[in-house]
């Protein structure tokens, strides 16, 4: 009967190892040193501690990580919205544009429609770029902002 060595027992009797190719090994009995066992005891518990804050810290990663692709996901939403309604602007001027110049009757009537339909897209498409810039601004803040927590409880708990 083969029996397992555990902290603080001896072996009744031999190990036998096998190795793939179907030869016998014998683990001589031996008496483990108790400082040995004490050595190796607490290095089981360090373990122990190290896997459970490895664990706790593994959690709170996966939770920041979780709040941050929200925001990120709301925001790349926000942010396609305002993209639609530009591009539906920007048709709908293009369509108007178009059906303005059905109604021009000369060269001169032509160059100042144009003309003018040219400051007015260039005025607006000015703004519709500042909307999207402070839009995304916005967004790199808020998806920012539970990595910045994080980390501050982080540090918080190692002081």
């Amino acid at each position: 009967m083969n029996e397992t060595i555990v902290a603080g027992t001896k072996a009744k009797t031999a190990k036998h190892i096998t190795d793939p190719f179907g030869v016998k090994y014998e683990i001589p009995k031996m008496e483990v040193p108790a400082e040995f066992r004490e050595m190796t005891e607490k290095g089981v518990a360090h373990a122990r501690d190290a896997y459970a804050k490895a664990k706790v810290a593994g959690e709170e990663t996966v939770d920041l990580l979780a709040k941050v692709y929200e925001t990120v996901a709301k925001g790349a939403i926000e942010y396609n919205l305002k993209l639609i309604e530009i591009a539906r602007t920007n048709n709908c001027a293009a369509f108007d544009y178009a059906h303005e110049l059905l109604g021009v009757k000369s060269p001169s009537d032509l160059i100042e429609l144009s003309t003018a339909h040219m400051r007015k897209q260039f005025d607006v498409v000015s703004a519709q770029n500042k909307e999207l810039y402070a839009l995304a601004q916005e967004l790199a803040a808020d998806a920012t902002e539970p990595i910045k927590t994080g980390m501050s409880k982080a540090f918080n708990k190692a002081t």
